[in-house]
């Protein structure tokens, strides 16, 4: 849920920053020990392998025959383990050599993606260590955050996207999806590899093993599940991992990592049974896609990069096909740029070698330049509503019905309950009424049942339910131990701009959201009370109410929309805020209220806590949304590099409500429906992900992994970063964010005129001939050359892009270029300009 979402945010970012300072004390310097990530200047085994690739994989006769299989350079790094023993004991020899005699304690040797450890040293080691000739770059280790039963039919699947790839059956089939997260349960019937006759064969580009813990016994891997580890050495060093809550093992004790795994590639038509009520099936958007886990974040305390890019790196090495992140970082990556830090230095390498990267883009929108995940080789998804609501009400005895939400029955049809507060139902010998947490309902002992027996027993919700000290579980218990007709939940008023999720309830119940109905309430309640003249005690309760009940579902024709705590752009190039030329988020996917599978210890979400199937909210859904659908299009296309994935993703986006209308973005926390306008790239991206649209693109805009090294060579003073990480010396490069070639075209600083090339390829089966008109963004002229085109199947043409400032402007505007060809193929390409300085100066 966004709200023990905003929790977790709320009591553990700021211990996070404390626990990154203060690890462990050395002894004898009294200086203060941290984990650090120090990479060296020799090139990783995946450059060293894509090298040997290039220049050894044969002549006009074909490739070399011991190099047949290391087309992949994956492949071929794991095909001698030897590699990474010895890289390892480089790591050793470079530590005892330049900290010589001292103590330290390496934690991991990254040797696939980056060449480098992960350590634990003071700060004075740290700079001995980055004074080495050998080492390229030290980074103090920082924190990382956690950032579907009706989806599949809200995005078309299962009359497009499954039909192209053969049905639920082979959707996803021989695809590998690599989940950095939480870890899983094994033991859900979503990751179960019996459940069709269809086995499940084993992708022979695969390596990956599963790790036996007594939490994860032998047997929990399958042919669906196919490897799981965990990752927790930097957590462990600094003496903040809880074994009893945490599990050394790849299971799930949070839910948020099993929720995932399941929106992208759980098994088809699973019985989502919650409280006792049936909300339908739910499968995976690729659900016969393989998982692979990767735990590196944990309940007690999120994750650390040092443990993240470990987890990358093995990822990466066992041949995973996608890797979904549904993290973001703490806070923004210090140094010369944002994309410059070992998390998405490491994906870089992983794009290098064919995997497509999705992250989500972070949970604290709708500020602008909120966004959380920076780099252009990323696939960056926000989070959209879709078309389902559980909507819930209660109808009081003046005819006023107020909406509410709880996933829970409704009272009798055609019968009214006296209402009864918990304030008003205490016993004679109980607390007194001024107590202020009697009203939240969570001991039954200090209550009446005579008084409460047959009534619908009123309720507050206050931040206690937020941090966990109440919960709506132990009220519901209340009102079942004093045989109350219902439960009925009002906003404290001190609650201002909480949003409430439904929440499953076995006796008919509703929680009202809204501090102002909840006034309504309860002064509907109280004028309604008849006190003795004299002692002012209540000697009647007069309010009735019924609950129309919240478990069936309606659909909205609003949806998609953009929802408040999506972050937002545009993408912030360092921590001077300023601007990018790369736009963020990518495109937008379904994040709110999202049924998934569930860990069976799962203890992020009270309300869910012991069951299969919960409803969660935030990018951390959106994210493997987009992972499963990029399985169906790599299924059908195995030779589209990441590139361009994202590209036929990013063109074919939906930029319409169901209702025809422009998708709608909301702009506050507080009441967001009613702060709500039509949604730009930097809410959206290119618009909403249109899964069957995208395995019929028609052209694509690729972008190669030298354009990327280009771009980061591009930025003042980043030369030595990026041979450090790259092995590449720079040289000069002129090429900005805007002159990537990506299916979006974002300037944040026009001055007068820019010319911007986008080259499109062909890929469909036959010739076509596009037209092409286009939108200017307020305060730039467009022109665009050839209007008009034919590109043979297979073949490319450039387009010639000028855009020039018109007017003076520190305003952001937004246009767009549409491709369209006579075959019925549409090519949606937005435009964002934020700074415009115009020829036309006057004095």
């Amino acid at each position: 849920m966004m709200k023990s979402c905003l929790v977790h945010l709320l009591l553990v970012v700021l211990s996070l920053d404390m626990v990154m300072r203060v690890s462990s004390q050395d002894s004898s310097s009294g200086e203060v020990s941290a984990v650090y990530i120090v990479t060296l200047r020799q090139v990783s085994t995946s450059h060293f392998y894509d090298e040997l690739r290039k220049g050894n994989s044969g002549s006009k006769h074909g490739p070399a025959p011991r190099l047949s299989r290391l087309r992949n350079p994956r492949n071929a790094s794991r095909s001698d383990p030897r590699n990474f023993s010895y890289i390892s004991r480089v790591h050793d020899s470079l530590l005892r050599k330049v900290l010589r005699g001292q103590k330290y304690m390496k934690l991991y040797s990254y040797h696939y993606l980056i060449n480098g450890f992960a350590v634990l040293v003071t700060p004075q080691q740290a700079d001995k260590l980055s004074r080495s000739g050998e080492v390229a770059n030290v980074v103090l280790d920082f924190s990382v955050r956690t950032a579907t039963t009706h989806t599949p039919q809200f995005l078309g699947l299962p009359q497009g996207a499954w039909v192209v790839e053969g049905g639920c059956d082979s959707a996803g089939e021989g695809i590998v999806i690599g989940f950095i997260d939480t870890g899983i349960d094994p033991t859900h019937p979503s990751f179960a590899d019996n459940l069709s006759e269809n086995a499940y064969p084993i992708p022979q580009h695969f390596s990956g093993i599963c790790e036996v813990t007594r939490d994860f016994p032998s047997g929990s891997c399958n042919r669906k599940l196919i490897a799981a580890r965990h990752f927790a050495a930097s957590a462990i060093t600094r003496g903040i991992f809880n074994a009893s809550q945490d599990y050394a093992s790849p299971f799930d004790g949070d839910g948020h990592g099993t929720h995932t795994a399941s929106i992208a590639s759980g098994n088809h038509g699973i019985p989502v049974i919650v409280s006792g009520h049936h909300f339908g099936n739910a499968s995976g958007m690729a659900p016969r896609a393989h998982i692979a886990v990767y735990k590196a974040l944990y309940k007690s305390f999120g994750g650390f990069a040092a443990d993240v890019v470990a987890a990358i790196d093995q990822a990466a090495q066992d041949g995973v096909d996608i890797i979904s992140l549904s993290i973001t970082p703490n806070r923004r990556p210090p140094g010369i740029a944002t994309f410059f830090n070992p998390i998405d230095m490491a994906l870089l390498t992983a794009v290098k070698a064919g995997i497509f990267v999705v992250q989500a883009a972070g949970n604290t929108g709708p500020s602008p330049r909120s966004i959380s995940s920076f780099s252009p080789w990323i696939f960056t998804v926000g989070a959209a509503a879709h078309d389902r609501v559980y909507s819930n009400s209660i109808t009081l005895g003046n005819n006023v019905t107020i909406s509410g939400v709880g996933l829970a029955p409704g009272t009798k049809e055609g019968t009214s309950y006296r209402m009864l507060s918990a304030e008003h139902a205490l016993n004679n010998d109980s607390l007194s009424v001024t107590d202020m947490y009697v009203g939240e309902c969570q001991d039954a002992s200090i209550l009446s049942q005579d008084l409460v027996e047959g009534n619908l027993l009123i309720c507050s919700y206050s931040v206690r339910f937020v941090l966990g000290v109440s919960t709506v579980n132990q009220a519901l218990q209340t009102a079942k131990n004093l045989s109350a007709a219902g439960i009925i939940f009002y906003m404290d008023p001190f609650m201002i701009g909480l949003q409430m999720n439904p929440t499953p309830m076995d006796i008919p119940s509703i929680m009202i959201p809204s501090a102002d109905d909840s006034k309504i309430l309860l002064e509907y309640y109280n004028a309604s009370l008849e006190r003795d003249r004299i002692t002012k005690k209540i000697i009647k309760f007069g309010a009735v109410a019924s609950i129309s009940g919240g478990l069936k579902a309606s659909y909205s024709y609003s949806a998609p929309k953009i929802m408040y705590y999506s972050a937002r752009g545009p993408d912030p190039e360092d921590n001077s805020l300023d601007d990018a030329d790369i736009l963020k988020p990518n495109i937008v996917a379904p994040g709110n209220l999202v049924w998934a599978a569930w860990s069976s210890l799962g203890a992020d979400s009270v309300e869910f806590q012991g069951e299969r199937f919960a409803m969660m909210s935030g990018t951390s859904m959106a994210a493997p949304h987009v992972a499963g659908l990029a399985a169906l299009i790599k299924q059908k296309f195995p030779s589209f590099s990441p590139a361009a994935i994202g590209s036929v993703l990013s063109t074919t986006a939906s930029l319409l409500d169901k209702n025809g209308g422009p998708m709608m973005a909301q702009r506050a926390y507080a009441n967001p429906d009613a702060n709500q306008s039509p949604a730009t790239p930097f809410d959206m991206g290119s618009g909403f992900v249109n899964a069957t649209a995208a395995l019929d693109p028609g052209l694509v805009l690729y972008s190669s992994y030298e354009d990327f090294v280009s771009f980061l060579c591009n930025i003042n003073g980043s030369a030595a970063v990026v041979l450090n990480y790259t092995d590449q010396n720079c040289g000069i490069s002129s090429m900005s964010g805007a002159d990537l070639n990506f299916p979006s075209i974002t300037i944040s600083k026009l001055n007068q005129t820019r010319l911007v090339q986008r080259t499109v390829t062909n890929v469909a089966a036959m010739n076509e001939t596009y037209s092409v008109g286009w939108s200017a963004p307020f305060g730039v002229a467009v022109k665009i050359a050839p209007t008009h085109f034919f590109v043979a199947a297979g073949e490319r043409q450039l387009l010639n892009i000028t855009l020039t400032a018109s007017t003076n402007s520190t305003a952001a505007s937004f246009g767009r270029i549409g491709l369209f060809g006579n075959q019925g193929h549409t090519v949606n390409i937005p435009v964002s300009v934020i700074v415009k300085i115009s020829y036309n100066v006057t004095n």
